[in-house]
Formats: structure tokens, C-alpha cells, sequence
């Protein structure tokens, strides 16, 4: 009997490439596509403009599924995201921090509820078009890679995943680059070969994350202060510290002789403290709720590693502290850092592999 696996199925391109390749390798594929944000209400293709899960998206992966020949299924998850994707996005804004909502997509709803899906389902595998590798040693150890294209490698979301969620996943395109998987969605007869990619966070269609955390919080959440310099001068007020994020320059509203940065946003007093560049530079970071792959490749003591402080920003050579009470101390080779963002995932890399990886707290 052939190995059962559950594809998450977007409507786009890559889910439906990687669950036509897994059809062709002989997997008894069933196909599911999440609903899980409210579809915006407008025109159409306004609607599909940097979205994910709408009606027309789940109408493409319908008809992969049938023309491939294998069912399709829609899950209905709006309130474990709501509750745990949304509502967290909207409380890190309110507590002055930059959440990265993909990330605990990821680890709360594709590889925790969607693998309860699949037990439910008797399947052996969860399977995504996510651009990155896992390889298995001759120890029968899981070690998740960066993909082989490296423009479109999305090992940075899935730091969270251990050694059983590897062992019962499957990435197809880990090896393609995208060009590639296009062109393979070309040669299967595929509609959607040439759709666009979704650009902004599904439940954020229009970009405006201030606007939607206004929407969602109650009045009395919503912290506005005083932006100050690093004195604690008061520079100009403002309605609310979730329209900020560290290392911010526009929309400040404020006039000086030189350009100046958000450098740190204290929520409690509703201050943001700004400053010219070279105050952002950081010497590492502080970590908390970490996850690695394997516990067991992390030793005692400083470990050599490159940290990824945000998706689309170079790994940077750094020391990384596992610290008593579960968080760790990330220093930068050399000292002189980037701005760090609290809120964001810091993901640790050893050459193409990811160690783990962690949330970052606070600057150093």
C-alpha cells in the first residue's frame, strides 16, 4: 500500500507543483486547503492580491487536484488562527514588538493542526510547497537544510520544527529553484503555472498592520505617548506605539537636520525613543522561546553559529549562550550588529543547516 500524505494546498503554484510531484511518486495524495482568514470584501482581484485562502485560490487547487486525480478537502481553521496567529500578532504590536505571523503559522496551525488532520486521515506524511531540504543521516537523525535556490528558501519559518515533525514531513521543491517548478507546472498542464505570489500576510491584504491592530484591539489597549530623543526630550506626540518598529524612519513626523531612527519603543510608558543611525547598531541580541531541531547537536558552553535576525537579512556569524531559565545570548562576531527588532525570529544556521532558533527579546 503507498504511503498516504497530506498536502497543504494553497491555490498557488508551489503547493500544486509539490502535490502533483508527490502524485507522480506514487504517494496516495489527499489535498487540504486551510480557510483561515475572513476573505476580504472587495473586487476580486483585489481580493487575490497578496492573499492565500480565497474562494478563487481554493477554486485553482480544486482543479489541480482534479486534473492530478486525487480528493481535495477544505479545512475550516479561522478560530485556532484567530486565536493563535491573529491574537498574537495584534497583542506584539500593542506590547511595542514586530511579530512575524508566518513563523508561528508555521509551527500553530500547518505542522500542529494540520498534522492532527492528517492522523485523523490515516496519512503517514504532511507535505508543503515550502522552498526548503531535509536530509536523513546513517544515525537515522532528521537535519532540515536551506533550499537550493537561495532566493527562495523559506528555512527561515521553520526553525520550530523537531526531529518527529521532520521524520513525517515532505518538501518536493527543496531541490527545484522556482523557475523550475514553474516550468514543471507548465509541462503537468497546470492553470495557475504563471499566477503571482502572495506578497503581504494573508489577513493583512492592504499592508496597513496598524490600521488592522486598531481594528482588532479594544480602545483601551491602544498606548499612545510621546516620542522622545535619547535625552528624553519630548519630540512630538503619537497615537500609538504599534505604528512603530525599531529602526523605523518614515512616517515619524518629524523635522531634523539629520534623518532619525526608531531605536527602542517602550510600551509601558509609551515612549518611542528615537536617534540618528548609528545608535541602532547592536551587539547581539537576547533570545527567548527557543526550539532546535535536535537538543541533542547543542553542546555546552559558546556554540559558533550564523544568526538570521529577520527573513530577508544575511546571516551574520555570531556566538550563541544558552542562558539559565531557557533563553539565550546571541553576540555578534565583532560587535558591531544591525538594528534588532524585538519580536522577530533570530533562526541559527550552521552553514546550510538550521540549528534552531529562538524570538528576540531585546537587544545587546
Amino acid at each position: 500500500m503507498s504511503a498516504r500524505v497530506l498536502v497543504a494546498m494553497s491555490g498557488g503554484v508551489d503547493s500544486s507543483v509539490a502535490a502533483a510531484i508527490l502524485r507522480e511518486r506514487g504517494y496516495d495524495v489527499v489535498g487540504v486547503a486551510m480557510r483561515l482568514a475572513p476573505e476580504t470584501a472587495g473586487p476580486a482581484p483585489a481580493r487575490r492580491r497578496g492573499t492565500c485562502c480565497s474562494h478563487e485560490d481554493f477554486e485553482d487547487a480544486r482543479r489541480v487536484a482534479e486534473r492530478m486525480d486525487f480528493p481535495f478537502y477544505v479545512v475550516d481553521l479561522r478560530a485556532e488562527f484567530g486565536a493563535r496567529v491573529i491574537d498574537n500578532f495584534v497583542s506584539e504590536y500593542l506590547d511595542g514588538r514586530t511579530p512575524n505571523p508566518c513563523v508561528m503559522c508555521n509551527r500553530e496551525i500547518k505542522f500542529d493542526r494540520l498534522r492532527e488532520r492528517a492522523a485523523a486521515l490515516g496519512a503517514d506524511y504532511v507535505a508543503t510547497g515550502h522552498y526548503a531540504r531535509i536530509e536523513r543521516d546513517p544515525r537515522g537523525r532528521f537535519h532540515l537544510l536551506r533550499a537550493a535556490d537561495a532566493t527562495k528558501d523559506q528555512s527561515y519559518f521553520l526553525f520550530t520544527l523537531g526531529q518527529v515533525e521532520l521524520s513525517r514531513t515532505l518538501f518536493p521543491l527543496g531541490a527545484m529553484t522556482k523557475a523550475e517548478v514553474r516550468e514543471r507546472a507548465r509541462q503537468l498542464g497546470l492553470a495557475n503555472a504563471d499566477k503571482p505570489e502572495s506578497q503581504e500576510i494573508c489577513f493583512v491584504p492592504d499592508g496597513d498592520y496598524a490600521g488592522f491592530v486598531e481594528r482588532a484591539a479594544s480602545p483601551q489597549r491602544l498606548r499612545a505617548g510621546h516620542i522622545v530623543d535619547r535625552s528624553g526630550r519630548t519630540l512630538a506626540a503619537h497615537d500609538g506605539v504599534h505604528r512603530f518598529t525599531v529602526g523605523q524612519r518614515r512616517g515619524l513626523g518629524l523635522s531634523a537636520p539629520a534623518p532619525l531612527y526608531v531605536r527602542e519603543i517602550r510600551a509601558e510608558s509609551g515612549e518611542i525613543v528615537v536617534g540618528p543611525r548609528e545608535d541602532l547598531a547592536a551587539a547581539g541580541l537576547i533570545a527567548r522561546d527557543l526550539s532546535f531541531v535536535d537538543p541533542r547537536s547543542i553542546g555546552a558552553g559558546a556554540i559558533a553559529v550564523e544568526a538570521r535576525i529577520r527573513y530577508r537579512h544575511p546571516a551574520l556569524p555570531a556566538t550563541l549562550t544558552i542562558e539559565s531559565g531557557g533563553g539565550a545570548r546571541v553576540t555578534f562576531e565583532g560587535g558591531g550588529g544591525p538594528a534588532v527588532t524585538p519580536g522577530q525570529a533570530c533562526v541559527f544556521y550552521r552553514g546550510e543547516e538550521v540549528v534552531g532558533g529562538g524570538f528576540i527579546e531585546r537587544a545587546l
